[in-house]
Parts: structure tokens; C-alpha cells; sequence
């Protein structure tokens, strides 16, 4: 696979809002060469003057798996300019055909590198956690991607929206968080953080080890995605969502 080329072809489907056909679809492509495609966009949008802020991960619980028919996470990056307020409605426009997912979100006070990063390496480097809504889109055709199509598309990432609570935890505590989920007032699913690779600091240790074969730590002050707790969801102008975590706080978005 065209490392350049393949990077190309989703920079003109974002900025021209046509997705194109998975690469897997009529070439070779390795896992690798899908992250090199990933990280050469990042490269180019931060030479462009954005910033890397914090990362994602993806595909971590069974049900956001099955749904997109892999059986491992991905990573990808969040710049400055996908971080959204609560307060603003987001103009749908600028997407193609884009999903809401409810995770998780850890502030780092101190560095993670991999490999050999542990869960309590984790616990230890985060300041706090904070309830988020993560904007997916995907730059390919209806969805219809196998795992080196997300990775190269930058794990399907597309905005994040994080709530103003913040809250040290332990270990143990993160396992048992509970969500409710809800879309203009009516509550439609809920969860419990142990979705996400049976405790989102799992997640989050996966991700400092997995970046260490890129030479990319994870930075104090940056902040992760966990991964989504529940299935993701399509949504249209007008749509409103609230991710309820209980005593950990309320995370708000709507969508013009």
C-alpha cells in the first residue's frame, strides 16, 4: 500500500465529504501500513498548526467489536480542533455520516511509555477521569470497513465533547461506573465501565504499549478515550444526548 497516497485519498474525503471504498477492498494493506497512513495525516494537520490534545481508543468493548466485526482495539488521535463544548451546538455538516459513543475520558498528570505500561501504571499517572461523548465518523463508504480501513482513518474519529466534572479513582472503582444514556430526554441504553476491556484503565495501558512501537508517548496535560461503554448511535439535526455517569458526572451534546 501507498503510505502517501493512502493518506491522501482521506484527506480529500474529509474535506470534500465523499467517502471513498475501503482500501481492503482492492489492495494489500497491513496493519502497520494503516497506522502509517494515520500518523502521516496527524503529521500534516499539526505542520498545518494543529495540536495533538489527547487520543482515542476504539473497538475495546464486545459490543463496538461485533458491531464493526473485529476483535481488537485501534487507536487514534484527537486534535484541538475536533474538541467541542457543551454549551455550542455542533453543525452536522461538517460530517459524513457520523455516530455518537459514551466512554470515559483519563487526564494524565505524568507520562505513560510503553511497553510494560500496567494498569496501575495507569492509575498512577492520571489525575482524573471525566465522562465524554466521542463524535465517530468514518471516511468509508457506508461503514463497510474491515480493521486496517479504521485504523488508517484515524480510528473513525471525528470530535470529542467532555464534561466539566472531574474525579480521582482507583482500580477497583472503575470497574463498577454505570452509565444511562439518553437522546432528547428519553433514556435509550446503559452500561457499565467493565465493557471496556473489563476495566478502561485495561484500555488505556493497551494504548501506551501499543504506541511504544511508534516511538509516541502519551503526554501529561493530554487526555484518552477510553472506549465506548455502548453500542454507538446515528443521530440527526436536532438531536440532543446526555451521558449520565452518577456520581462522576453528566456529559451533554447537541446537534444542529
Amino acid at each position: 500500500m501507498d503510505i502517501q497516497q493512502g493518506a491522501q485519498l482521506l484527506r480529500l474525503a474529509e474535506m470534500n465529504k465523499q467517502p471513498i471504498a475501503p482500501f481492503t477492498s482492492s489492495t494489500d494493506i497491513s496493519v502497520d501500513d494503516a497506522y502509517r497512513i494515520q500518523l502521516l495525516q496527524i503529521q500534516d494537520k499539526t505542520e498545518a498548526g494543529a495540536e495533538v490534545v489527547g487520543m482515542k481508543i476504539g473497538l475495546t468493548s464486545k459490543v463496538m467489536q461485533d458491531m464493526f466485526k473485529v476483535t481488537t482495539p485501534d487507536f487514534g488521535h484527537i486534535l484541538n480542533t475536533m474538541v467541542y463544548t457543551e454549551e455550542e451546538p455542533i453543525n452536522i455538516q461538517q460530517f459524513l455520516q457520523p455516530k455518537v459513543e459514551f466512554e470515559l475520558a483519563f487526564f494524565l498528570k505524568a507520562d505513560l511509555k510503553g511497553p510494560n505500561v500496567s494498569e496501575q501504571d495507569v492509575i498512577a499517572a492520571t489525575e482524573a477521569i471525566a465522562p465524554a461523548i466521542e463524535i465517530i465518523d468514518s471516511r468509508i463508504e457506508n461503514w463497510q470497513f474491515q480493521f486496517q480501513d479504521t485504523v488508517a482513518d484515524n480510528g473513525s474519529s471525528a470530535g470529542a465533547v467532555i464534561g466539566k466534572m472531574r474525579t480521582a479513582v482507583d482500580l477497583q472503582g472503575l470497574e463498577t461506573i454505570e452509565l444511562v444514556a439518553k437522546r432528547n430526554g428519553e433514556v435509550f441504553d446503559k452500561g457499565i465501565s467493565s465493557a471496556v476491556m473489563g476495566n478502561p484503565a485495561k484500555a488505556v495501558a493497551w494504548l501506551a504499549n501499543m504506541l511504544s512501537d511508534y516511538d509516541i508517548t502519551l503526554k501529561a496535560g493530554q487526555f484518552i478515550l477510553a472506549g465506548a461503554i455502548t453500542a454507538a448511535v446515528t443521530f440527526e439535526a436536532g438531536d440532543t444526548f446526555e451521558a449520565d455517569f452518577g456520581t462522576y458526572g453528566t456529559v451533554r451534546v447537541a446537534f444542529s
